[in-house]
């Protein structure tokens, strides 16, 4: 231990109080509290976007046992308002750990609770809802107030505060110097049936720090030959999106959330991927106005939150789950081939499956409630999912719709030409 940790509490807004010892930085926090069934994957989870204004609970009762490292982040930054867990490891074994969880949350400046029987708290969300909390040194009575005086999740716009502020070129991270990134590659190129096109595109991603071309007047990168450009953007993305993108030979620039229709179609981009991200869709009313544009006019990819943005600009609503779907463990069955695949999701609002627009299909369901998994457009190239197809934490079995929307934007006549002398598909 590195520091003296006293104790602190947990109030949520029924009153109810539990008791633990300060995990992280010292102070209080307020924000909606969440859990999380995965059973590794903690250092995803607090560096995960769609956290923003929330506090996470992991349902795993040890949590830091192989410590943390600048790999296994999914943003710049840890993005939860606070952490709660049954008990927290002090000493992780592992060769690439670089300290612990209550460190990396003290230098953070993130306020923890450990020691508190999160069993209990997850029986109580999973009955009564996902509600706020707050963890405190104060007393109960007071916490209450403070509580009370706090601004609700979900009566916010919460994206703003996590997307980037400036266009950037992805040009990778130490996540894409691990082996953790040599197997994504590995996957995505037996996953796909031909690879000729695009070889080139991923010759210069051998070294993370190789750009896919030469930087233009505007700060991207100018196309190669045969790359594909896409334009993410950014709700709250997770780092894996852009380095499953990465691994199929993309070349990936990402834009803020506020970017205009105009602005990402003026990038002469082969597709666009609107990220996942946290809150309520119907605070973006500016974002849904862009995909109302991009519809039609570039192949079109939305992953959870982007996903909800799509279908609200065809038409669709949105309403706020029970207790949400966060963890590496959900069921989803793919209509198209029939398949069940176990996800990685982190939601707390979904599509109303009643009154779908007449253009758009059901294409994934969840098998535990029935919810909307996934949305296709019967004419256009546009298709979502709600869940997480680039994992972190999660099982991987969802990859194949990074590589169904590269098809789909091959498909849609955008590729460049390939050079001289390489094959096409």
């Amino acid at each position: 231990m590195t520091d003296d940790r006293g104790p602190v509490r947990l109030v949520l807004e029924d009153g109810s109080s539990y008791e633990g010892t300060r995990l992280g930085a010292e102070g209080e926090t307020t924000g909606e509290v969440v859990f999380n069934t995965s059973m590794t994957g903690y250092q995803e989870m607090l560096t995960d976007p769609s956290y923003g204004g929330q506090i996470l609970m992991p349902t795993y009762p040890l949590i830091g046992n192989y410590g943390v490292n600048a790999a296994d982040v999914e943003s710049r930054r840890i993005q939860v308002r606070g952490f709660i867990v049954r008990e927290d490891c002090e000493r992780p074994s592992h060769s690439l750990s670089e300290g612990t969880i209550h460190d990396y949350l003290v230098e953070n400046g993130v306020v923890g609770i450990s020691g508190i029987d999160t069993r209990a708290i997850t029986r109580k969300l999973r009955s009564s809802g996902v509600m706020m909390g707050i963890i405190t040194p104060r007393e109960t009575a007071d916490a209450l107030e403070a509580l009370k005086a706090a601004p609700r999740y979900g009566e916010f716009d919460v994206v703003h505060d996590v997307s980037t502020r400036e266009t950037y070129q992805w040009e990778g991270d130490a996540g894409e110097r691990s082996r953790a990134f040599g197997d994504l590659k590995g996957r995505a190129w037996r996953s796909r049936e031909h690879w000729s096109a695009a070889e080139d595109g991923l010759a210069g991603l051998e070294s993370v720090d190789a750009s896919a071309g030469s930087v233009s007047a505007n700060g991207t990168t100018k196309r190669s030959d045969s790359a594909l450009r896409i334009v993410v953007n950014d709700y709250g993305v997770k780092l894996n999106i852009l380095r499953s993108l990465r691994a199929r030979g993309c070349e990936v620039t990402v834009v803020s959330d506020d970017a205009s229709a105009e602005e990402m179609l003026a990038l002469e981009p082969d597709g666009v991927l609107l990220s996942p991200g946290p809150g309520d869709p119907i605070f973006l009313a500016a974002a849904v106005e862009s995909a109302k544009r991009l519809i039609g006019s570039v192949p079109l990819m939305g992953i959870c939150l982007g996903h909800q943005v799509v279908a609200r600009a065809l038409g669709a609503d949105t309403f706020k789950l029970h207790f949400g779907h966060r963890g590496g463990n959900q069921p989803v069955k793919d209509l198209e081939t029939g398949r069940v695949y176990i996800t990685a999701q982190n939601h707390g609002y979904a599509v109303e499956s009643d009154g779908l627009p007449d253009e758009l299909e059901v294409s994934h369901v969840n098998l535990n409630d029935g919810t909307v998994e996934g949305l296709r457009h019967k004419s256009l190239p546009v298709m979502t999912i709600q869940y997480h197809s680039e994992a972190s934490p999660g099982p991987h079995d969802s990859e194949y719709l990074f590589d169904r929307f590269v098809d789909m934007v091959r498909e849609s006549g955008a590729l460049v030409p390939s050079p001289a002398g390489s094959s096409s598909e």
